[in-house]
């Protein structure tokens, strides 16, 4: 299996393992006269053996993960964290431009003008730059995905 094949599994799992939750939670209580929907002893011991599953699945990910190398040499573990710094980055230098954008809500000369503390065109070309780089580098993730064995 690839690793991006199991990175695919594995969120299928985590989407699983909530949707279980959800049942789990929906059928812990019933009416008296009633039954459950569904049996909570059957839906735990199914959350259990995926739950199972998906840390089994994680380690051997985690395992590849430390083995795989990008085409340029980084290694999958760096890349992870630098995507991570990078959609980090994006996400605060668009908040920060959103938030200094001047709303038009004065109704008068009279009413205090608001002005924005930082060059919001800037940020935004920062940003533009900084998910460019997040695409690039993900994209070289992706391809070392495909090309790393689990």
């Amino acid at each position: 299996m690839k690793l991006a094949e199991a990175l695919i599994e594995r969120a299928d799992l985590q989407r699983h393992l909530a949707q279980l939750q959800t049942r789990l939670l929906q059928n812990a209580q019933y009416q008296e006269g009633e039954s459950p929907a569904e049996e909570p002893a059957t839906l735990l011991e199914e959350y259990r053996r995926a739950n199972e599953a998906l840390h089994r699945l994680i380690v051997q990910i985690n395992l590849a993960n430390q083995r795989a190398v990008l085409a340029d040499g980084t290694g999958m573990v760096a890349a992870l964290a630098e995507r991570e710094r990078l959609k980090a980055e994006h996400a605060v230098l668009t908040k920060l431009a959103d938030a200094a954008t001047p709303e038009q809500s004065r109704y008068s000369r009279s009413e205090i003008k608001m002005l924005a503390a930082v060059d919001i065109k800037e940020l935004r070309r920062r940003a533009d730059d900084t998910a460019k780089a997040c695409r690039l580098l993900d994209i070289q993730i992706q391809q070392a995905n495909w090309a790393e064995d689990l």
